[in-house]
Protein backbone atom coordinates (compact mmCIF):
# COMPACT_ATOMS: atom_id res chain seq x y z
CA UNK A 1 0.00 0.00 0.00
CA UNK A 2 1.37 3.38 -1.02
CA UNK A 3 0.43 6.97 -0.38
CA UNK A 4 -1.42 8.77 -3.16
CA UNK A 5 1.58 11.05 -3.60
CA UNK A 6 4.51 11.60 -5.95
CA UNK A 7 6.66 8.96 -4.26
CA UNK A 8 3.92 6.33 -4.45
CA UNK A 9 3.16 6.94 -8.11
CA UNK A 10 6.87 7.08 -8.93
CA UNK A 11 7.35 3.62 -7.40
CA UNK A 12 4.44 2.18 -9.39
CA UNK A 13 5.79 3.72 -12.60
CA UNK A 14 9.24 2.22 -11.97
CA UNK A 15 7.67 -1.19 -11.42
CA UNK A 16 5.67 -0.91 -14.65
CA UNK A 17 8.75 0.20 -16.60
CA UNK A 18 10.45 -2.99 -15.42
CA UNK A 19 7.51 -5.20 -16.41
CA UNK A 20 6.35 -5.82 -12.85
CA UNK A 21 2.58 -6.16 -12.54
CA UNK A 22 1.04 -3.64 -10.16
CA UNK A 23 -2.63 -4.65 -9.90
CA UNK A 24 -2.04 -5.63 -6.27
CA UNK A 25 -1.02 -2.08 -5.31
CA UNK A 26 -3.52 0.19 -3.58
CA UNK A 27 -3.23 3.86 -2.63
CA UNK A 28 -4.13 5.72 0.57
CA UNK A 29 -5.52 9.24 0.21
CA UNK A 30 -4.65 10.25 3.76
CA UNK A 31 -1.24 8.71 4.57
CA UNK A 32 2.08 9.25 2.83
CA UNK A 33 4.37 6.71 1.21
CA UNK A 34 6.99 5.46 3.70
CA UNK A 35 10.47 6.89 3.26
CA UNK A 36 13.77 5.26 4.20
CA UNK A 37 17.01 7.20 3.97
CA UNK A 38 20.06 4.99 3.61
CA UNK A 39 23.58 6.23 4.29
CA UNK A 40 26.79 4.32 3.72
CA UNK A 41 29.63 4.10 6.22
CA UNK A 42 33.25 4.06 5.05
CA UNK A 43 33.28 0.24 5.18
CA UNK A 44 30.23 0.02 2.93
CA UNK A 45 27.83 -0.93 5.73
CA UNK A 46 24.46 0.82 5.85
CA UNK A 47 22.57 2.97 8.30
CA UNK A 48 18.82 3.55 7.98
CA UNK A 49 16.54 6.40 8.97
CA UNK A 50 12.79 5.88 8.53
CA UNK A 51 9.87 8.26 8.11
CA UNK A 52 6.56 6.44 8.69
CA UNK A 53 4.36 7.64 11.55
CA UNK A 54 2.06 6.26 10.18
CA UNK A 55 2.76 5.65 6.50
CA UNK A 56 0.37 4.09 4.00
CA UNK A 57 1.90 0.61 4.24
CA UNK A 58 1.20 0.53 7.99
CA UNK A 59 -2.50 1.08 7.28
CA UNK A 60 -2.99 -1.83 4.88
CA UNK A 61 -6.17 -3.75 5.77
CA UNK A 62 -6.95 -7.37 4.97
CA UNK A 63 -10.00 -6.18 3.00
CA UNK A 64 -7.61 -4.41 0.60
CA UNK A 65 -5.64 -7.55 -0.27
CA UNK A 66 -5.94 -9.03 -3.75
CA UNK A 67 -6.38 -12.62 -2.62
CA UNK A 68 -6.62 -13.88 -6.19
CA UNK A 69 -3.09 -12.69 -6.91
CA UNK A 70 -1.76 -14.20 -3.70
CA UNK A 71 -3.36 -17.60 -4.31
CA UNK A 72 -2.02 -17.88 -7.87
CA UNK A 73 1.54 -16.94 -6.91
CA UNK A 74 4.43 -19.40 -7.10
CA UNK A 75 6.28 -17.76 -4.22
CA UNK A 76 4.98 -15.51 -1.43
CA UNK A 77 7.96 -13.52 -0.12
CA UNK A 78 7.59 -11.43 3.03
CA UNK A 79 9.45 -9.69 5.83
CA UNK A 80 8.67 -8.80 9.43
CA UNK A 81 8.16 -5.03 9.42
CA UNK A 82 4.49 -5.47 8.53
CA UNK A 83 4.04 -7.36 11.82
CA UNK A 84 4.80 -4.35 14.01
CA UNK A 85 1.37 -2.75 14.24
CA UNK A 86 -2.30 -3.07 13.29
CA UNK A 87 -4.05 -3.13 10.88
CA UNK A 88 -1.04 -4.17 8.80
CA UNK A 89 -0.25 -7.16 11.01
CA UNK A 90 -3.70 -8.67 10.47
CA UNK A 91 -3.40 -8.07 6.72
CA UNK A 92 -0.01 -9.80 6.74
CA UNK A 93 -1.41 -12.80 8.59
CA UNK A 94 -4.41 -13.05 6.24
CA UNK A 95 -2.15 -12.94 3.18
CA UNK A 96 0.17 -15.53 4.71
CA UNK A 97 -2.72 -17.89 5.46
CA UNK A 98 -4.17 -17.50 1.96
CA UNK A 99 -0.80 -18.29 0.38
CA UNK A 100 -0.18 -21.26 2.67
CA UNK A 101 -3.67 -22.70 2.07
CA UNK A 102 -3.11 -22.38 -1.70
CA UNK A 103 0.14 -24.34 -1.51
CA UNK A 104 2.32 -21.34 -2.39
CA UNK A 105 6.02 -21.53 -1.40
CA UNK A 106 6.56 -19.25 1.61
CA UNK A 107 9.84 -17.30 1.62
CA UNK A 108 10.78 -15.25 4.71
CA UNK A 109 13.47 -12.60 5.06
CA UNK A 110 12.93 -11.06 8.52
CA UNK A 111 14.98 -8.00 7.53
CA UNK A 112 15.41 -6.88 11.15
CA UNK A 113 15.08 -3.11 11.59
CA UNK A 114 15.17 -2.58 15.34
CA UNK A 115 14.46 1.20 15.32
CA UNK A 116 10.96 0.44 14.00
CA UNK A 117 10.04 -1.94 16.84
CA UNK A 118 8.99 -0.89 20.37
CA UNK A 119 11.79 -3.00 21.88
CA UNK A 120 14.27 -5.75 21.06
CA UNK A 121 12.09 -8.32 22.80
CA UNK A 122 9.06 -7.21 20.78
CA UNK A 123 11.10 -7.53 17.59
CA UNK A 124 12.38 -10.98 18.48
CA UNK A 125 8.93 -12.24 19.49
CA UNK A 126 7.25 -10.72 16.45
CA UNK A 127 9.77 -12.14 14.01
CA UNK A 128 9.54 -15.60 15.55
CA UNK A 129 5.73 -15.53 15.67
CA UNK A 130 5.54 -16.57 12.00
CA UNK A 131 8.87 -18.41 11.82
CA UNK A 132 7.41 -21.91 11.59
CA UNK A 133 5.25 -21.10 8.57
CA UNK A 134 8.14 -20.51 6.16
CA UNK A 135 9.45 -23.01 3.62
CA UNK A 136 12.57 -20.91 3.03
CA UNK A 137 14.23 -18.46 5.42
CA UNK A 138 17.10 -16.07 4.71
CA UNK A 139 18.88 -14.34 7.59
CA UNK A 140 22.16 -12.49 8.06
CA UNK A 141 24.81 -13.45 10.59
CA UNK A 142 23.83 -10.41 12.67
CA UNK A 143 20.20 -11.56 12.64
CA UNK A 144 21.22 -15.05 13.78
CA UNK A 145 23.09 -13.40 16.65
CA UNK A 146 20.02 -11.30 17.52
CA UNK A 147 17.45 -14.09 17.25
CA UNK A 148 19.54 -16.52 19.32
CA UNK A 149 20.37 -13.84 21.92
CA UNK A 150 24.08 -13.71 21.25
CA UNK A 151 24.74 -17.01 19.51
CA UNK A 152 27.71 -17.29 17.15
CA UNK A 153 26.40 -17.48 13.57
CA UNK A 154 29.63 -19.21 12.52
CA UNK A 155 28.61 -22.26 14.55
CA UNK A 156 26.33 -24.69 12.72
CA UNK A 157 24.54 -25.77 15.90
CA UNK A 158 23.60 -22.15 16.62
CA UNK A 159 22.23 -21.69 13.10
CA UNK A 160 20.37 -25.00 13.25
CA UNK A 161 18.70 -23.95 16.50
CA UNK A 162 16.58 -21.77 14.20
CA UNK A 163 15.49 -24.77 12.13
CA UNK A 164 11.89 -25.98 12.19
CA UNK A 165 10.40 -29.22 10.87
CA UNK A 166 8.57 -27.68 7.89
CA UNK A 167 11.59 -25.73 6.66
CA UNK A 168 13.16 -26.73 3.34
CA UNK A 169 16.10 -24.31 3.19
CA UNK A 170 17.79 -21.95 5.65
CA UNK A 171 20.21 -19.41 4.18
CA UNK A 172 22.66 -17.32 6.21
CA UNK A 173 24.60 -14.43 4.70
CA UNK A 174 28.01 -13.58 6.16
CA UNK A 175 28.76 -10.30 4.40
CA UNK A 176 32.09 -10.34 2.59
CA UNK A 177 32.66 -13.93 3.73
CA UNK A 178 29.84 -15.31 1.57
CA UNK A 179 26.86 -17.37 2.68
CA UNK A 180 25.84 -20.70 4.13
CA UNK A 181 22.99 -23.01 3.22
CA UNK A 182 21.34 -25.57 5.47
CA UNK A 183 18.80 -28.31 4.72
CA UNK A 184 17.67 -31.47 6.51
CA UNK A 185 20.16 -33.59 4.58
CA UNK A 186 23.11 -31.37 3.72
CA UNK A 187 24.75 -28.02 4.33
CA UNK A 188 27.58 -25.97 2.87
CA UNK A 189 29.24 -22.61 2.42
CA UNK A 190 29.74 -20.44 -0.65
CA UNK A 191 32.66 -18.03 -0.28
CA UNK A 192 32.27 -14.36 -1.07
CA UNK A 193 34.36 -12.58 -3.65
CA UNK A 194 36.02 -9.21 -3.39
CA UNK A 195 34.34 -6.27 -5.08
CA UNK A 196 34.51 -2.51 -4.68
CA UNK A 197 31.31 -1.60 -2.85
CA UNK A 198 29.21 1.04 -4.59
CA UNK A 199 25.92 0.53 -2.77
CA UNK A 200 24.80 -2.61 -0.95
CA UNK A 201 21.13 -1.57 -0.70
CA UNK A 202 19.02 -3.87 -2.83
CA UNK A 203 22.06 -5.93 -3.83
CA UNK A 204 21.79 -8.27 -0.84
Amino acid sequence: KLGDDEFGHMLVNILKQNNVKTEGVCFDNHARTALAFVTLKKNGEREFMFYRNPSADMLLKDSELNMGLIKQAKIFHYGSISLISEPCRSAHMAALKAAKDAGVLLSYDPNVRLPLWPSQDAARDGIKSIWNHADLIKVSDDEVNFLTKGGDAEKDDVVMSLWHDNLKLLLVTYGAKGCGYFTKKFKGRVPGFSVKTVDTTGAG
